[in-house]
């Protein structure tokens, strides 16, 4: 379904569908679903056109609440802050786009992050109608994102992903272990942890594989070791925590082994970034068939450790 309301500035309507409930009129359950957003603020945002439903029809305070309809309108977080660091493209077809993301930079728009995000920067940038990525990385990773820039046809790439068919290659900096003899496999079974925003490792079948090996530096020194990752799987912090459960967690996680005392919404330490960077993504094309092989233009250094 096509959204009733165009894309501003790289800004794309966000969407809610109705559930059943008690709710009479559109402006109480939206009142409700989102208590961070004042009925007043919702009541302008109906005023000025930003309510709709999906057949384009504008809602004010008084419209009565449907069951399965669909509500289109625009996020608008509060003083969004400004990060100060750029993106680049370095490929672009009609099927794919790849970019290079710097450090700090959300991929999508979630929680606080609504026009500073790589999503959005590129879609404002490059006038795109529809862009979508076809991965993930964590805010605090720098490195490689693919896109797809046609509806049509990205099934076909994250397909690539799920069938284990995308050769994606990290480094980290992280500290030297005395015992652990590189390379090593990790593997282990990654679920939620706690607090939401952690992962954790439990017994069981493992879901998660990652090769590490140490590509630089002196196991028998104290400065930090250049480690390259290769993950066989996709899950969330996995690289992150298998650094950390081995025992080398890498240079400024916030998160691993223990979540720092400052919590990462408060602080941005943008002198002191996740040493983790996306390095390499390789795939063969499905439509044209051809080897691709990206690399990031970023590096991981050792300054403003």
């Amino acid at each position: 379904m096509n959204p009733p309301l165009p894309t501003i500035e790289g800004v794309s309507p966000s969407s809610q569908w109705l559930p059943p409930g008690q709710w009479q009129t559109v402006l109480a359950f939206l009142t409700e679903r989102f208590p961070r957003v004042s009925i007043d603020t919702w009541a302008v945002r109906m005023a000025n056109g930003g309510v709709v439903d999906e057949t384009g029809r504008r809602l004010n305070p008084e419209s009565k609440y449907r069951v399965g309809a669909c509500i289109y309108y625009y996020r608008e977080p509060e003083a969004e802050q400004q990060i100060p660091f750029e993106e680049y493209v370095l490929y672009q077809d009609e099927h794919v786009l790849v970019a290079d993301k710097p450090h700090f930079l959300p991929v999508v728009p979630a929680g606080r992050f609504l026009r500073e995000t790589l999503l959005v920067r590129l879609k404002k940038k490059l006038k795109l109608a529809y862009l979508a990525p076809v991965h993930r990385l964590d805010r605090e990773t720098a490195g490689l994102v693919l896109f797809s820039v046609n509806a049509a046809t990205i099934g076909r790439y994250t397909s690539l992903f799920r069938e284990r068919q995308v050769e994606k290659v990290y480094e980290a900096l992280a500290p030297a272990h005395p015992t652990v003899s590189f390379p090593v496999t990790r593997r282990s079974r990654i679920v939620r942890g706690e607090p939401f925003f952690r992962m954790k490792e439990i017994n069981g079948e493992p879901n998660s594989e990652t090769l590490i090996e140490m590509i630089a530096g002196e196991a028998s020194t104290n400065r930090p070791i250049r480690y390259r990752l290769r993950p066989l799987t996709g899950k969330k912090h996995q690289l992150r925590l298998h650094m950390s459960s081995l025992g080398v967690p890498i240079l400024n996680d916030r998160l691993y082994p223990e979540p720092s005392p400052v919590s990462v919404a408060a602080a941005d330490e943008y002198t002191q970034p996740l040493k983790l960077l996306a390095r390499t993504l390789q795939f063969v094309d499905p439509f044209s068939g051809r080897s691709h092989c990206f690399e990031s233009r970023l590096a991981l250094t050792l300054q403003n450790q």
